[in-house]
This record gives structure tokens, C-alpha cells and sequence, in this order.
């Protein structure tokens, strides 16, 4: 079996599953059999809506900066912070003056970001 198919580069995100969240952001998925990687690109102050969903999430702000929305908490973060969120926890983001780009990290994988499509999904 090539090994292709296992390796991307997150300069180079036209292989993975496209979705646009919402206005001024938008993901490419990669998924796996346990995990998922969603790579978020965020424009200048875009706001996510407040979701949430069963699975486990972890973020990391790989460039930019933003404000974070969990658990009614605003939080500010800037490149290089990460955090966890359990699944059914109330989350969401707004990104900073020059944007930003997210890692976020789910396990297990979601269903609904399997596919293209459009918004955060419940």
C-alpha cells in the first residue's frame, strides 16, 4: 500500500475534505479511523457560532490570534496556545486583527465533517 495517502502538508491543504464554517472561515479535514485533524483558517475578526458536539476537542493557534468562547468564558489566545474541549461544552471563536489558523484536533472522529459541506454541524 503507498504511504501517499498518510502524509500532507498544511502549506498544501487542497487534498483535504473542504468545509466552510461560516463566513470568513473555513477548514480542510483530514480524518483517520479514530482521529480527525480540521486545519481552520480564520479571517480578520470572523466570528464562529457558539456549538457544541459529543466529541473530544483540542486546538492549537498555529499563526494569529483570536478570542476563544468556552463555556461562556472569553478567552484571549495568541500563536502557540492550545486547550482541550470536552465533548458537549459550548465553544467558539472570533479571530484576532490579522486572522488566524487552528489546529483543532477530534476524537472521536465527527461524522457530519466527513463530507464537504457547510457550518459547524451539531
Amino acid at each position: 500500500m503507498s504511504q501517499e495517502n498518510y502524509f500532507n502538508n498544511i502549506n498544501d491543504l487542497d487534498s483535504g475534505i473542504k468545509r466552510v464554517l461560516g463566513d470568513g472561515i473555513s477548514t480542510r479535514i483530514f480524518c483517520g479511523d479514530q482521529t480527525m485533524l480540521s486545519i481552520v483558517t480564520i479571517e480578520p475578526n470572523a466570528k464562529g457560532q457558539i456549538h457544541s458536539h459529543p466529541q473530544e476537542q483540542w486546538g492549537f493557534l498555529i499563526e494569529g490570534s483570536g478570542i476563544r468562547i468556552q463555556d461562556g468564558q472569553k478567552i484571549e489566545i495568541k500563536k502557540g496556545d492550545f486547550w482541550q474541549t470536552p465533548g458537549g461544552i459550548d465553544h467558539g471563536i472570533i479571530g484576532g486583527a490579522e486572522g488566524a489558523k487552528i489546529l483543532d484536533i477530534f476524537s472521536p472522529p465527527r461524522d457530519e465533517y466527513k463530507k464537504s459541506g457547510s457550518g459547524f454541524g451539531n
